[in-house]
């Protein structure tokens, strides 16, 4: 069973992970910045075995040539002992193997965990059969791709769910090649763009944005991309369209989580995408929209909470029957915690999280409605809404805006343009405007919650 780790763990996140997941054996580089904290957890949890794998080995020349020479301090010398195994070791064989049975819909194949943002991380029970059949999801939603003819970018970790299956999974399925990026870099990836040629490029919005605002994108040609679809957070509609308008390539909006391996739905690449939709349930799946206090199936139209049913869904969270339990809801139907309507094409709209709702006066306000409005605007590059604690109110609206290189915008203007676009209690309290980009999770997604916890601690 594979559990992925997130590199950039603090040593207490990757005890707890270890132990709850009771991961025995870890991949790892020779570089200090994993390395060390691994090495730690041999003697502190139930680790027994680290596998070394040399940096240099994956990199190109002439990188691989001047690493060692420039970055020699961030190489490490490790023990050569039995609690330690070298890749290229491991790697010198024949090739053959001992087949292994199990049973695809029961056996585990990856322990996936959810970031923790509600509590204690859990680990996603993923079997070899959410995974199989999420890819093959994945391939039919690509219509049209090739086999063997495809170049898939990654430039986003394959330790999160997201990068795992539809970049690396699905260009594997595909024989397609992967030009793996360790890190987003804005110039390296336009430059790869403009050299490497991919085809495919799967990413979260705040990439997307990046390239579309960037004044470098003229520089380079980025016409070989022909299916781009997002993931991991909200696409903001004039991303799409300035992203859609400087490549010439389609953008789609696509929904999944940790607990469905993770695609669920996904806009059609040929066909009619419809402005905010995270399109209409993939193949196989069923999703169903139920008022998350009543348990009410609710009308086409009305706004209810997504409940996913399909092969791709989890079978539970490891070692937590409780949270199980809760998480679904009647007949295997996936709680999500998000809220959406449905319009009468079968088209799926999200309109936020139910935990991110920002309750003011007794008012609900919507937290992704109120970007979206923010979002329209010309000069707007960057932006996250969240509530803030207010004795009179419950809840203020607050909103983080970045602007776009060269553009300004003041807060009375900003208030003009939003007071058709949102009711008076939607509109933000506070507007404060930033320099610097906004904060971001390791894959490049927008975190509200950082942000909010920033604002908490000032």
């Amino acid at each position: 069973t594979v559990v992925n780790f997130n590199p950039l763990y603090a040593e207490e996140e990757l005890e707890f992970q270890i132990e709850d997941s009771e991961t025995d054996i870890m991949v790892t580089f020779d570089l200090h910045a994993t390395y060390d904290k691994t090495l730690k957890m041999l003697d502190r949890t139930r680790l027994n075995h680290i596998i070394v794998c040399r940096f240099v080995d994956i990199l190109p020349f002439p990188k691989n040539i001047l690493f060692p020479l420039v970055k020699s301090r961030e190489i490490v010398t490790w023990e050569r002992d039995d609690r330690h195994v070298d890749f290229d070791d491991l790697m010198a064989n024949d090739g053959t193997f001992k087949s292994v049975k199990i049973n695809p819909e029961k056996d585990v194949a990856l322990l996936q965990y959810t970031g923790g943002t509600t509590g204690v991380p859990k680990g996603a029970m993923l079997t070899h059969a959410n995974l199989s059949a999420n890819t093959e999801q994945c391939l039919i939603a690509f219509d049209g791709v090739g086999h063997g003819t495809e170049k898939m970018l990654g430039v986003i970790p394959f330790f999160h769910v997201f990068a795992m299956t539809v970049v690396m999974n699905l260009a594997v399925r595909i024989g397609a090649e992967i030009i793996a990026v360790p890190r987003f870099d804005l110039k390296e990836t336009l430059k790869l763009i403009h050299k490497k040629k991919p085809t495919c490029f799967p990413a979260v919005p705040a990439i997307y944005n990046a390239i579309a605002n960037s004044p470098m994108r003229h520089k380079y040609d980025l016409t070989s991309l022909k299916r781009c679809i997002s993931g991991g957070a909200p696409l903001p509609v004039d991303v799409k369209k300035t992203f859609e308008a400087e490549t010439g390539c389609v953008l789609v909006e696509g929904y999944g989580l940790t607990e469905t391996s993770p695609v669920a739905s996904v806009n059609p690449l040929n066909g009619v995408n419809k402005k905010g939709s995270i399109g209409r349930p993939l193949t196989g799946t069923d999703i169903k929209l139920v008022d998350p206090e009543s348990n009410r199936v609710v009308e086409r139209g009305e706004k209810g909470e997504v409940c996913i049913k399909g092969p791709q869904v989890m079978k539970g969270y490891w070692k937590n029957t409780k949270a199980t339990k809760a998480t679904f809801y009647d007949d295997n139907y996936l709680r999500t915690g998000d809220i959406a309507m449905q319009d009468d094409e079968g088209y799926f709209f999200v309109v936020d999280r139910i935990k991110d709702l920002i309750i003011t006066n007794g008012y609900n306000v919507y937290p992704r409605h109120v970007e979206e409005a923010i979002y329209d605007h010309e000069a707007v590059e960057e932006c996250i809404v969240g509530g803030l604690p207010d004795q009179k109110r419950g809840e203020i609206v607050k909103a983080w805006v970045k602007l776009k290189d060269g553009y300004s915008l003041s807060e009375a203007e900003i208030r003009m343009f939003l007071e058709n676009k949102i009711s008076k209690i939607e509109m933000p309290k506070i507007i404060e405007f930033r320099t610097d980009p906004l904060p971001k999770t390791m894959i490049g997604k927008l975190s509200r919650k950082d942000i909010i916890a920033e604002e908490a601690q000032s």
